[in-house]
């Protein structure tokens, strides 16, 4: 008796049973998750049709944040990135290097570094950025500073050598002759704003940190994304996603067609 036991021991193969078990377990996980995402999607479209007063606010609030980011940075990163694209100076690779590097910078990182500066315990306190629209952009602009610096300097050096020279040859200064380089690149000037742009609006980190995702004030698009998805609201997260998406995909499309102008 025994021994017949341990045959039927023997011949018992758990394997394909423990495949099976987990192949059923995907399965029905599957089955849920698709009729829980195509609910989701129906929710999202009905939000999206009817325009739900919060999900426009987020959008537009969103828009204006990273908007109000890509100008800031305007300011400081196109002259900068002329500057160093014009220039002939002793460490210039390696200034170059540093803002290409900065181009990964991790969002959650930098949005740590400015949540520790901009808090209230923090030593620009004072300032009362912290759980501010502005705050939320100025870290925003922080963030796509490198980029703007790196494609800028990038579009200044494509310039022929041969326009500043023209320039001066009729007596053009130095700065008309930069201001007459820069005209000439203005195109990739713009893909650099177009692309910063959407570095901001898409990011997360600085976003949280920095506005803490107040409803009514610092909520943007991914900050609400995340929170409801946490809470079990597909459909909203959808919608939102839904909309972030077309905002990102719209200026990259832009962005190609301007290459292609360029080209």
């Amino acid at each position: 008796m025994e021994k017949a036991n341990y045959m039927r021991l023997r011949k018992f193969k758990p394997i394909p049973l423990i495949i099976s078990f987990f192949t059923i377990a995907a399965i029905v996980l599957l089955i849920v998750s698709v009729e829980e995402f195509h609910e989701g999607v129906k929710g999202a479209i009905v939000l999206i049709v009817s325009a739900d007063p919060e999900i426009m606010e987020i959008t537009l609030r969103s828009i204006y944040i990273s908007g109000t980011a890509a100008a800031l940075a305007i300011i400081w990163s196109i002259p900068t990135g002329l500057v160093i694209g014009l220039g002939d100076f002793v460490g210039k690779g390696f200034v170059k290097g540093i803002f290409n590097a900065l181009l990964g910078i991790p969002t959650v990182a930098l949005g740590l570094i400015l949540y520790l500066l901009l808090s209230s315990s923090g030593p620009l306190g004072f300032l009362d950025l912290f759980i501010n629209p502005l705050g939320v952009a100025v870290g925003q602009a922080i963030l796509i500073t490198p980029m703007m610096i790196s494609f800028t300097t990038s579009a200044v050096e494509a310039v022929e050598p041969d326009i500043k020279d023209l320039a001066k040859t009729l007596g053009a200064s130095e700065v008309e002759a930069a201001f007459a380089v820069l005209r000439e690149s203005t195109s990739g000037a713009a893909l650099a704003v177009m692309g910063s742009f959407n570095r901001a609006i898409a990011e997360l980190g600085v976003a949280f940190m920095i506005g803490q995702n107040v409803r009514g004030s610092t909520r943007v698009l991914t900050t609400a994304i995340a929170m409801e998805t946490g809470r079990g609201e597909i459909a909203l997260s959808i919608a939102l996603a839904s909309i972030l998406l077309v905002i990102v995909l719209s200026i990259s499309l832009l962005t190609n067609l301007l290459q292609r102008r360029l080209q």
